[in-house]
């Protein structure tokens, strides 16, 4: 789990087939193959290391649903580690699981971003969404689009802040507004049917 708080920026080197190569410059604690990074929101697993260069695969369900596919070399991309029990919620909760991509249409600090209006329903003014794996609060939650607004901090520090007209971005939406439609799409019996399950 993560929390939507950037830990760094670095770049896209490569990839051969699934195996993408990404280099983080000033990484804060030694790479661990297993470990878990969010790349622009996008959970991936280390598979190897050298120096500041660490490789992952990104299976097809993950290029089909975010925009790790068309990162060209030297393309800068957001890098956080997963929270640790002691740490604070500084953001909220971040699966790494991105739902699908969005469109930008008009650049920070103003960020306004387009996606299917299918995601709609996962809005509400105030509430959260992970765009590119940054935890922001949602200013206007629209039928087809997303505003929020960057501090100069948020800006600087992640890949947001350079940000153009028509660039694809990540969006992960809140994990919780998605067991509430759950819950309501399944109903909720006034009496739980017996256990019918052989042991």
């Amino acid at each position: 789990m993560f929390t939507g708080l950037v830990e760094g920026l670095g770049s896209f080197k490569s990839n051969s087939g699934d195996r993408f190569t990404f280099s983080w410059p000033g990484n804060p604690s030694p790479f661990e193959t297993g470990e878990s990074i969010a790349v622009n929101g996008c959970c991936l697993t280390v598979v190897d290391f050298d120096g500041d260069d660490w490789t992952a695969n990104v299976i097809t369900e993950s290029l089909s649903r975010t925009n790790l596919g068309y990162l060209s070399p030297g393309d800068l991309v957001n890098f956080e580690r997963p929270l640790q029990v002691s740490d604070r919620l500084g953001g909220h909760i971040v699966q790494g699981h991105v739902d699908t991509v969005g469109i930008v249409r008009q650049p920070a600090p103003e960020l306004v971003i387009a996606f299917d209006p299918r995601y709609a329903k996962y809005l509400v003014d105030k509430g959260s969404i992970a765009i590119d794996g940054v935890s922001l609060t949602v200013v206007k939650a629209g039928i087809d689009s997303v505003t929020v607004s960057l501090i100069p901090h948020t800006s600087y520090m992640t890949t947001l802040g350079k940000r153009d007209i028509g660039e694809r971005v990540n969006l992960e939406f809140d994990i919780v507004a998605k067991y509430v439609e759950r819950i309501h799409t399944l109903g909720i019996p006034a009496e739980f049917p017996e256990n019918t399950i052989s042991y």
